[in-house]
């Protein structure tokens, strides 16, 4: 096996067709797939250390949650049809961290929607798919 495809999911419509887009790509040759969400966060953030306590646990609390809620029904759906997937969740930006996942994981292929779930937050500072065009590494295919 020596492709690995990484979709990212945002839980929008357009993120559904990415993944079943992946999916499809998966079938027709020998290929992983690693299913990635991110959760916006950002770690510029004064606080005291009582603030920055509860601040972790939240944020553990919400990597729990998107796994259980977003990743694992996916992951869990792409093995029943005999394909060989692993689910990913991190925080940060996100066209950021899914660049990240892509070079840590040897990603031949990143596949995202075109329109996720903040459409006001695209066209006023650009999607996610036009940032990974312009600064990935591997190709990038969006997908409408």
């Amino acid at each position: 096996m020596s492709a690995v495809l990484m979709v990212g999911v945002d839980c929008s419509e357009c993120g559904e067709r990415a993944i079943e887009f992946a999916i499809d790509q998966a079938r027709r040759s020998d290929t992983k797939l690693l299913v990635a969400h991110v959760i916006e966060w950002s770690p510029f953030s004064f606080s005291t250390m009582e603030e920055n306590s509860e601040r972790h646990k939240r944020r553990e609390e919400e990597l729990n949650r998107a796994y259980s809620e977003v990743i694992n029904p996916i992951v869990s759906r792409m093995n029943v049809e005999g394909l060989i997937a692993e689910g990913l969740v991190r925080h940060g930006n996100v066209a950021g961290t899914l660049i990240s996942l892509a070079k840590e994981n040897g990603v031949t292929n990143i596949i995202v929607g075109r329109q996720g779930t903040s459409k006001l937050k695209a066209h006023f500072f650009g999607s996610v798919g036009s940032h990974l065009v312009q600064a990935a590494k591997c190709p990038v295919t969006v997908v409408p």
